[in-house]
């Protein structure tokens, strides 16, 4: 047991934050070259406190708001976006075991309150969970466990359950490290450094109390409310986690905004001359700087909504809730846009991996674009859907 006895504020967790910004930069490459953040930015992490922010405080942990955990993920990613984004799906797991029966939380602290939790929903279409007596047993492969090797549990979603009628639901298991195998399959475009790879599980049983049922978390009505009772549990999931693997973009638009303005201001473009004179640059560099802070503006203001939701014990509409999900990838989609231009913006002298991050910052970005939760399209469809009158009963996003 290690229960926090001073719990630090958010101005200290920030600074701790900002404070481990150049040490990310300068682990980057090798971060992206070995396909996984090192060990040692795992320990700084843990040793400033920062995956205990949205952990229940009975369980050592700081329950401090949604908002906490993004500034957090956008200040890391301005040094790695790999770092940030184990960072950000790995402090949002202890949230999700907050909303489930208490036993897991026991199963998982009750020896040490800094042990960590990956998750994946990327399960493929025969991943099942077997129901037998005491709970389930399951065998399937899952996709893209963002930190898993330094993990001891994960949560594994998209587990299909069929109830005595037949009819299926989907439903979210935990697992330790014992009973599943990690698969290397990380070699990609972008993000390499975030180790994603896969979980295969071989008939393996899940106590009853280790899984829940994905429209509990829906309705924001997991068990493990009734005795985390903050405000904080009372946000739905879905927007918690869709968050996770979006507001870090943010960030890593920022590093490389600001890599940006020092390249340019001592850069002298063959046929152009100094950047700080070229118009094209200046313009750039001032729709940089402003996108970056509607998206921030934005943000604050649906979790400000969100919260405020859940400390009136309220759930936001489901039109609301698309809304968000909306504005949460639609901001991706700029974001992307935005890198690509600073990339190009950058000439042949920005290229150089060695030299310069400005590759590594667009594929990073480009790459978390890719996740579902990141598409706009399919988002923006669903809430224009309803706008038009349809049916809000169609909609089956997991992220609302």
């Amino acid at each position: 047991m290690d229960t926090i006895s001073v719990i630090p504020d958010r101005a200290e967790l920030i600074h701790r934050a900002r404070a481990l910004v150049p040490v990310l930069a300068q682990r980057a490459a090798q971060t992206e070259q070995n396909r996984v953040v090192p060990k040692e930015t795992v320990a700084d992490l843990q040793a400033a406190g920062l995956f205990r922010v949205l952990q229940p405080k009975r369980w050592g942990g700081y329950e401090m708001g949604v908002d906490v955990v993004n500034d957090i993920q956008m200040i890391l990613a301005e040094g790695c976006m790999s770092t940030a984004w184990i960072y950000a799906v790995l402090a949002v797991e202890p949230f999700l075991v907050a909303l489930c029966d208490d036993n897991m939380a026991q199963d998982v602290w009750s020896k040490d309150q800094s042990v960590l939790i990956c998750g994946t929903s990327a399960g493929g279409p025969g991943n099942k969970a077997v129901p037998v007596e005491g709970g389930y047993r399951l065998t399937g492969r899952w996709r893209f466990a963002s930190g898993c090797d330094h993990t001891d549990w994960t949560f594994l979603g998209g587990c299909r359950v069929a109830d005595a009628a037949g009819v299926e639901a989907e439903w979210r298991v935990l697992l330790p490290r014992s009973d599943y195998e990690i698969v290397d399959t990380w070699h990609v475009a972008g993000l390499r450094g975030t180790g994603s790879r896969d979980i295969v599980v071989e008939d393996k049983f899940i106590p009853a109390y280790r899984a829940i049922k994905q429209s509990d978390l829906f309705l924001c009505k997991g068990p493990g409310q009734a005795l985390n009772t903050a405000p904080l549990y009372r946000i739905p999931f879905g927007q918690v986690f869709a968050m996770s693997v979006s507001t870090l973009m943010i960030g890593g638009l920022q590093g490389m905004l600001d890599a940006y303005l020092a390249y340019g201001r001592k850069r002298i473009a063959r046929g152009i001359g100094p950047t700080v004179r070229d118009p094209v640059a200046q313009l750039l560099v001032a729709e940089a700087a402003i996108l970056i802070d509607e998206c921030k503006l934005g943000f604050d203001r649906n979790i400000a909504s969100l919260t405020a939701y859940a400390e009136r014990g309220e759930t936001p509409s489901l039109q609301e809730r698309m809304q968000y999900k909306f504005q949460v990838a639609y901001a991706v989609e700029r974001v992307s846009v935005m890198a690509n231009r600073l990339f190009k913006a950058a000439g042949a002298s920005g290229i150089y991996v060695e030299t310069s991050p400005f590759g590594r910052f667009l594929a990073d970005i480009n790459v978390g674009r890719q996740h579902v939760n990141n598409q706009y399209e399919p988002a923006g469809r669903n809430w224009g859907h309803v706008m038009l009158g349809g049916s809000e009963a169609e909609n089956r996003d997991i992220f609302l």
